[in-house]
């Protein structure tokens, strides 16, 4: 556990939505995510425009065919990955993060409103509305904090380990990242 700081954080410092796994196919982190956690696959325009489909956003449950109105969520925002490096990461390190889809847990499609109501916060602040997805939030959070290196802050422990009781079958799983 340490103290976070947020002292020299801005958003600007973590390049995300960088051209993605597949820098020849013309799509972006954000809708190589979005191709990815389709339910139903939308369709694609040249310049990786997507049109219709259909998500079931994470944190409420909301079905959404308008691409338009998700967020890619870093499920440990990137505030808080600032907060909670162990030491400081170069600029690449910090885009690795912001753009990891080596782990299917650092981001996730959600509703903008839900993601908006995150916003920055850790676990201690905020819990997504659908209850059924808190033990699987409360692990993936976990995995990413650990993935990552990062450290935990004292009210973000004790949330967790409160979310931990209600979650007796819940498994944290992760690899660690060398960048």
């Amino acid at each position: 556990m340490t103290d976070e700081s947020r002292t020299g954080y801005t958003r600007d410092k973590f390049r995300y939505w960088n051209r993605g796994l597949d820098p020849v196919d013309g799509c972006n982190t954000r809708n190589e995510v979005l191709l990815d956690e389709a339910a139903e696959a939308p369709a694609v325009a040249a310049g990786c425009k997507l049109s219709e489909g259909e998500w079931i956003s994470y944190y409420d449950e909301q079905e959404v065919t308008d691409p338009g109105k998700l967020d890619i969520d870093h499920v440990v925002p990137l505030a808080e990955a600032w907060d909670s490096e162990q030491t400081p990461w170069s600029p690449a390190r910090r885009e690795a993060y912001a753009n990891d889809q080596d782990s299917p847990d650092t981001l996730i499609a959600v509703t903008a409103a839900s993601n908006r109501s995150k916003s920055d916060k850790d676990p201690a602040e905020w819990l997504p509305s659908d209850t059924s997805y808190h033990c699987t939030y409360a692990a993936t959070w976990v995995g990413t904090k650990l993935r990552w290196d990062l450290a935990v802050d004292e009210a973000e422990r004790q949330a967790l380990l409160g979310l931990a009781e209600n979650c007796p079958a819940t498994v944290v799983s992760y690899e660690t990242v060398s960048t």
